[in-house]
């Protein structure tokens, strides 16, 4: 059972915000073909999936989505947080490739 979603060009850059790019994330692109994106609060698993398959025209397999909860932090002894966030695990077809590093 496929559901299609069509999204629009604006939309897909306020679903995904920006690629993380770490050893992890360098790790799993080697091992298990998966990327990891950055993405909005409110954004849903077809939704993320919609805007890469547009965005960088692949096939992707699996989306799973999470809650990165921000840290208490001090500077100076002055307290403060770092703010929420949400990240996307986008795991690709056999073959499928994105180029996460290229310069805009």
């Amino acid at each position: 059972m496929s559901t299609a979603v069509k999204i629009s060009q604006e939309k897909i850059f306020s679903v995904l915000r920006a690629p993380r790019v770490s050893e992890k994330t360098a790790r799993l692109q080697e091992v298990s073909n998966q990327y990891v994106f950055e993405i909005s609060s409110t954004a849903t698993k077809a939704e993320v999936k919609a805007a890469v398959e547009q965005l960088f025209d692949v096939k992707v397999e699996g989306v799973n989505v999470l809650n990165v909860k921000g840290k208490n932090k001090s500077f100076r002894n002055r307290t403060g947080s770092r703010g929420s966030w949400r990240k996307a695990y986008v795991r690709l077809a056999e073959g499928q490739v994105i180029d996460v590093t290229a310069k805009a």
